[in-house]
């Protein structure tokens, strides 16, 4: 696999705000007094790494204006919490919903940052009863401590894992809720997409997210894209990413812009019904 080494500062997203969102979305701006389709997700939307995320393919195939509202490590609280967000989206011809991981919000065990969505801010009496032999002072990451609480005690994880999926189902169900007009929910997964049993370590991204889960939102929203990288786009991940070396381990978990540009045709299939 091959890739761009462009130096430090050598990509930039053009990060850019609207309204009165605290959230930090990639740019350029758009302009939002014409059409517009919304896009609302975490780093996939986002782009990390790359210079022309799905987004920017849809806008170019369909000829309509496309919001990029992703934000790296986002869950559905970013978006629940922010006043510019949803109103947005209920302004669009369409909005396009990146499906989230369940490690990234707020539940009955512990409170996340409510813009960064990945950083873990603290445990509820219900998370410090369950797991009482653990300083959770060590974390600052979702991500870290879910790990190390899996590792200490798999059963007892299981009932964090439980209440994360409700959440998840929970929260995604509010957050379309609140958005008028047409949803498209996109599961994009490197993953077989179906319930899994002894998983090894936390699971495939979007994280705990399984097909039951998909189900119960599937009511809530227009069409659901359920999407899997192809062989190519799996054996070229990299070309044309934009790091550095020390950059390489995150851009791993990522989907490349081949992959990228599967999903476009797959969005814009869907939106030229739709629209």
């Amino acid at each position: 696999m091959t890739f761009e080494n462009m130096g430090r500062g050598a990509l930039t997203y053009l990060p850019c705000r609207y309204g009165r969102s605290k959230l930090v979305f990639r740019g350029p701006s758009k302009n939002l007094n014409k059409p517009y389709v919304a896009f609302l997700g975490g780093t996939e939307t986002y782009g990390k790494f790359l210079k022309r995320p799905f987004a920017d393919l849809v806008e170019q195939e369909i000829g309509l204006t496309c919001v990029n509202l992703g934000c790296v490590n986002a869950g559905p609280d970013a978006f629940l919490n922010d006043p510019f967000v949803t109103p947005a989206c209920s302004k669009a011809r369409a909005t396009v919903i990146e499906v989230m991981g369940a490690n990234n919000l707020t539940n009955r065990f512990y409170s996340v940052h409510p813009r960064r969505n990945d950083r873990f801010l603290k445990a509820s009496g219900l998370m410090q009863t369950v797991f009482r032999d653990v300083d959770f002072t060590e974390f600052a990451f979702t991500r870290h401590l879910l790990s190390r609480l899996k590792e200490l005690s798999p059963d007892r994880y299981e009932i964090l894992e439980a209440e994360l999926k409700e959440a998840w189902i929970a929260r995604m169900k509010a957050l379309v809720s609140k958005i008028e007009g047409k949803t498209v929910l996109l599961w994009a997964s490197e993953h077989e997409q179906k319930d899994q049993n002894d998983l090894v370590g936390l699971g495939p991204d979007p994280l705990f997210v399984t097909r039951s889960m998909i189900d119960a939102v599937r009511p809530y929203v227009t069409e659901v894209i359920e999407y899997q990288p192809s062989a190519q786009a799996r054996a070229s991940k990299l070309d044309g990413m934009f790091l550095t070396e020390m950059e390489q381990p995150a851009a791993e978990d990522l989907m490349g812009q081949a992959a990228h540009e599967e999903i476009a045709g797959e969005v814009a299939e869907v939106l030229s019904r739709l629209l």
